[in-house]
């Protein structure tokens, strides 16, 4: 079941060969004119011959009917969330999403991944992105949030440049209690510009006056609580910036960011919402105290007033590469997740400062009674005595890869081993998802793998 469109041709050798361009012959051959060449092989010089059209063994091509069957035998190998009680977490969360943020996502008005262009036909999705911007400010404790952007992971190294900018200096310490995946991210974005990048110890940072900031994850990538207050003061004395990850969940219990001092908060809009999706897309936060306004990267939608005195919204202080000279542009993020920065501000708008806080409490209490319950377990023990939110290690009497096999096999997704950062270790994760037959069941499962 293929289609052609009509009265195109196909074009001949030295031409793009496909029914799905547009462009005809003819113009194909004035745009290779206009550019000096005779074919479009010539585009491609520069890369070997051997590596331009290696052969692909692809089966043949199949129906429509064909590839829904067959995508959805491939998905039926799949164990779906929800089918047995998750016990992972390290980034992406199995958190509660109501019923109302699809129905409302999903409606016409809504149906768009980015932000738009055009404020005079937009101004329902530019109304939605300011008040994402105001529920993160107001979630995180500082004074102006960007539009989004695409992750934690990317997020946190946005803030790590803009530390740079604003402090003229060419070094980020990054504690080594933030998420690996996170590190990865924050080097790859340094890499280019030249900027160091140090790994220190959280207990000790021992700053330096050329580091621009000091990054940390707050609960940290193992689940702990770090003493932000003292962390922010430290790096303040030394004239960096405090950035900080932000779990937003934990922030329905657990004292802001910017109540201890940060100057810069970013997170992962995941669980607010957002289903775990084999993880993303997600949409990033991001937040500053009004001072570095300027310097902020992303979007900002702003509210004004129409020359009929009634409130507009549009995209204001825009210091993207598409819009100014690359060289003077903050960021290289193109665009933002605004659909799921839409889900979202329904799901903060739904549950509300109470709905919040209980399901931070929920959280805090569940994880707290399981790690009670395996730590009194023959061979389990909690090898970091600090205070935690939903997530834990368990330090194991085997290997945890093994044991999450095993567990798997009584249906049941144990947590993230960790075992090159702690000997046989396995992070736990238990939100408001699971029940305490969830949780007996898993402990219950351990006292037998050993």
């Amino acid at each position: 079941m293929t289609a052609t469109r009509p009265n195109t041709p196909i074009a001949n050798e030295g031409h793009f060969q496909s029914h799905y361009i547009p462009s005809t012959v003819d113009e194909q051959s004035e745009m290779l004119s206009a550019l000096g060449i005779d074919n479009i092989d010539q585009l491609f010089a520069d890369i070997p011959v051997e590596f331009r059209n290696p052969h692909l063994d692809l089966p043949a091509p199949l129906s429509e009917l064909e590839i829904q069957q067959e995508l959805g035998r491939m998905a039926s190998k799949n164990r779906a969330m929800g089918s047995g009680p998750s016990f992972l977490g390290a980034g992406s969360y199995n958190h509660f999403i109501p019923s109302i943020i699809k129905s409302l996502i999903t409606r016409g008005e809504f149906i768009t991944a980015y932000t738009p262009y055009q404020a005079e036909a937009s101004q329902g999705t530019l109304q939605v992105i300011y008040e994402f911007q105001t529920l993160i400010c107001n979630l995180y404790g500082m004074e102006v949030a960007n539009a989004g952007m695409y992750d934690g992971a990317t997020s946190l190294a946005e803030a790590a440049l803009m530390a740079c900018r604003v402090t003229k200096r060419e070094k980020v310490a990054l504690a080594d209690s933030i998420s690996p995946a996170y590190i990865d991210v924050i080097r790859t974005y340094c890499q280019s510009q030249d900027i160091a990048v140090e790994i220190v110890d959280p207990s000790n940072p021992a700053l330096g006056e050329e580091t621009a900031c000091l990054v940390l994850q707050y609960p940290n990538y193992f689940g702990y609580i770090e003493d932000l207050e003292a962390l922010v003061d430290a790096t303040h004395v030394q004239g960096a910036l405090a950035v900080v990850s932000c779990d937003p969940t934990a922030m329905g219990m657990l004292q802001t960011p910017g109540h201890y001092g940060a100057d810069i908060v970013t997170g992962d809009g995941q669980p607010l919402g957002i289903p775990v999706s084999y993880g993303g897309p997600y949409v990033g936060l991001f937040a500053t105290k009004q001072e570095y306004i300027r310097q902020m990267p992303s979007r900002l939608s702003g509210r004004t007033i129409d020359k009929n005195g009634k409130t507009g919204y549009v995209l204001t202080l825009q210091t993207r590469e598409q819009h100014i000279r690359r060289e003077r542009a903050t960021s290289n993020i193109c665009t933002n997740e605004a659909l799921y920065a839409l889900a979202s501000t329904i799901y903060m708008a739904a549950m509300g400062k109470q709905g919040m806080k209980q399901v931070a409490e929920l959280c805090y209490h569940k994880s707290h009674y399981a790690a009670a319950q395996i730590a009194s377990l023959p061979g389990y023990s909690l090898p970091i005595d600090k205070p935690f939110f939903q997530e834990f290690v368990v330090q194991c009497p085997s290997s945890p890869t093994d044991i999450n096999k095993k567990l798997i096999d009584l249906n049941i997704l144990g947590g993230l081993d960790v075992s090159e950062k702690i000997p046989d270790g396995m992070l736990l994760c238990v939100t408001e998802m699971n029940s305490k037959d969830d949780i007996d069941a898993l402990v219950a499962a351990l006292s037998e793998l050993k």
